[in-house]
Order: structure tokens, then sequence, then C-alpha cells
């Protein structure tokens, strides 16, 4: 069976279905509300749309953080899954969503009803809801390369990518590569050049067919060199994610922490919102330095291979690399998620102005997002 969000308007998951709604998709949330309108602007969108299914391609999908009460619903323990909600009427969200989570119990005829035979095991919109589902984060980038990968490309404006975004990540990863270019080619007036086409070729759709020289030399097969790589491409570009937001991350913390509502507070406000703002302040650093430690494995293996002259440690880095990536892509993606909505909901240079109910639903959406730094089950909001 699906779940059904109550359509009643005070119900804090309604509030939250709407401000998803307004919001930009995030490392978290794949708005295809929002995408939907802007297909009339591209008609690349309807010729190749994310899901063939209507409603489905109209759809909220959130990588979820399960509550203590939803692990019943699933036959293994999981922390986290995809969650997917199709409005009852795109128009209106205060009618609600039916919702359903990858995985649960008895999803196969769950999705069936909710959205057809696309959904039958092997079928497009199922392949690309399972593809969705192996991914720690719904990060534009990595979604769209996730998919190209593997043969299905959604018009380009679903990934809300800008060209000038996709120049600095690019200039970012060829400094990055330079030490590996110089390895192979000494420090000739070609290396520049042979950065960017090493650039090119790692974060095209088949990396691993631009390496065969370092394959060979770290001995691996092809299954486990082209799941490294496809890791390590994850790991530079979580890299660029960090060095951008680190930025912009210590005025996100401030206004959270200074945030003022406006309007009378309940009892469950006026509890709540003080020790979430202190909660959220040491989980959000906690999250952070969990990825700087990580990002610092790939270093050291990096600086092996490419220093040292030591192969070793940058193949285990490899073997690594894919399951470290999920790890990784959970917590850069909680911060992620939180930098970019919190930005678009309060833009900079804007007076601060929130309602404590709001305020509540944000910060609740927050530490969903950074359990897995803070509480592997569950986020004790009472305490």
């Amino acid at each position: 069976t699906f779940g059904v969000v109550r359509n009643f308007v005070k119900d804090r998951t309604v509030r939250s279905l709407i401000a998803l709604e307004e919001s930009a998709s995030t490392a978290r949330v794949l708005n295809l509300v929002a995408a939907r309108r802007q297909a009339k602007l591209d008609p690349s969108m309807n010729e190749r749309p994310f899901f063939e299914n209507s409603n489905l391609n109209g759809s909220i999908i959130v990588k979820h953080r399960l509550r203590p009460h939803e692990l019943d619903l699933f036959h293994q323990p999981l922390s986290s899954t995809t969650k997917i909600m199709a409005p009852i009427d795109a128009t209106d969200l205060k009618l609600g969503a039916r919702y359903l989570m990858v995985g649960q119990k008895d999803f196969d005829q769950a999705a069936f009803e909710m959205f057809g035979e696309g959904m039958r095991p092997g079928r497009r919109d199922r392949q690309v809801l399972d593809l969705i589902n192996e991914l720690p984060s719904l990060d534009p980038f990595l979604l769209r390369e996730h998919l190209k990968r593997n043969g299905i490309e959604p018009a380009r404006r679903y990934f809300a990518i800008s060209e000038p975004d996709l120049e600095r990540m690019y200039a970012f990863v060829r400094e990055q590569v330079m030490a590996l270019v110089r390895l192979s080619s000494g420090q000739s007036s070609d290396s520049s050049f042979a950065a960017t086409r090493l650039v090119d070729k790692l974060l095209s759709n088949s990396p691993d067919e631009g390496f065969g020289p370092l394959k060979e030399v770290l001995r691996l097969s092809d299954k486990d060199y082209a799941d490294g790589v496809f890791g390590w491409r994850g790991f530079l570009y979580y890299k660029w994610v960090l060095n951008d937001l680190t930025p912009q991350l210590s005025g996100i913390l401030k206004e959270v922490t200074e945030i003022r509502t406006r309007g009378p507070n309940s009892l469950e406000t006026t509890n709540y919102l003080p020790r979430a703002r202190m909660r959220l302040e040491v989980a959000i650093a906690q999250a952070v330095k969990g990825v700087e430690k990580m990002l610092s494995v790939y270093d050291d293996a990096y600086s092996s291979l490419t220093v040292d002259g030591r192969p070793t440690a940058f193949r285990d880095f490899l073997l690594a690399a894919p399951d470290m990536f999920m790890s990784l892509g959970e917590q850069s993606g909680a911060v992620q998620h939180i930098a970019s909505f919190w930005r678009f909901r309060f833009p900079q240079g804007k007076r601060l102005a929130v309602s404590p109910d709001e305020l509540m639903d944000i910060f609740m959406d927050f530490e969903d997002g950074l359990q897995c730094v803070t509480h592997p089950q569950g986020v004790d909001r009472a305490a």
C-alpha cells in the first residue's frame, strides 16, 4: 500500500510539501513539479522527459531518512531510502499527496497501482528510479552523470546546473589532477592541455576508457576499475562542492542561530526551536568535519601515487571508493541541502522573516538530513 499525506493545511507534512514544491531541487530533493512548469519554455523536456509516466514526472522525490516508526515497513533494516510524493492536484498542494518509499515491503504492487506498467521491473521508469535509489544524494551533477553512464539522458533543464558552475567545477578538477599529468608527462609545456584532456575523460560518460595505463599499473579488474573511477569522480566533485560551500556556511550558520520568528509561538515551537538551533550548529559542524575526513583519505592516497610514486594506497582507495562514496554523499548532501534551501528561502540581503511553525518545519527537515551524522536511529527532538 501507499501512504497519503493528509489534506489538512495545518498538518506540518502538508506545509513541508508546499515548501518543497516552492523551492528548487537540492541534493536531497528532485523537484519535478517545478520542472514541469519549465517544460512550456523548453520543448526538449517533453521530448526527453525524466519519467515517461506523467504523474511520476510531476512528483517530488526526496532522499528520506527513515524514522523509527517506519522501520517495520521494510524487510531489511535501512537508514534511508528514496521517497516519491505524487501530488493529488499539482495546482493545489494543500490537497496533499500520495507517497511510497523504494524498498518497502509491498513496493512493486504499490508502485504499479500509482504509476502503471512503467514501474514493472525492467521497464524504463523503474530503471530510472532504481538508478536514483543507488545514489547517496540527488545532487544534479552526479545524478545526471549516473543516468548518462547507464544510457539515460533526460533533458538538460531537469538538472539545475549552470554553465558557469560547470566551468568552475572543471577548472577545479583540472587543477586537482595536474599532479597525475605531471607524473605521466613530466613538466612539459603540454601539461595544461593534457590535464584538460584527462579531466574531460574523467568527467565523461565512460571515464574508464581514458585510463588504460593506470588500470594496468593498479592491476584492477574492469569492473573494480570502472566502479572505482566513478567513485573517484564523485570524490573530486564533492571536494569541489565543499570548497565552494565553505565560504557560505559561516554566514548561514550565523543566520540559523540568530533568526527570529514573527507571530505567536505554540508550546511546541517554544520548546523545540532553541534546542534545535544548538543541535543544528553542532551537527552541521560534525557533517563538515566528516566530509573533510573522508576527503583526506583520497588526498593521502593521491599524494602517495603522485608524490611518493607508490600506487598501492591509490589502488586501495579505488577499491573502497564506491562504499565510501555513499557515506560521503549522504553527509555532503545534507550540508548542500541546508545551504541551498536556506539561501533559497532567505536570500542574502533580505530581511529574515518567518513564522515559528515554518521555522520548526525547516529545522526538522534539516535535522532529518543530518541524522546520519548525529543519531543513526533518529534525532531525539525532545532532548
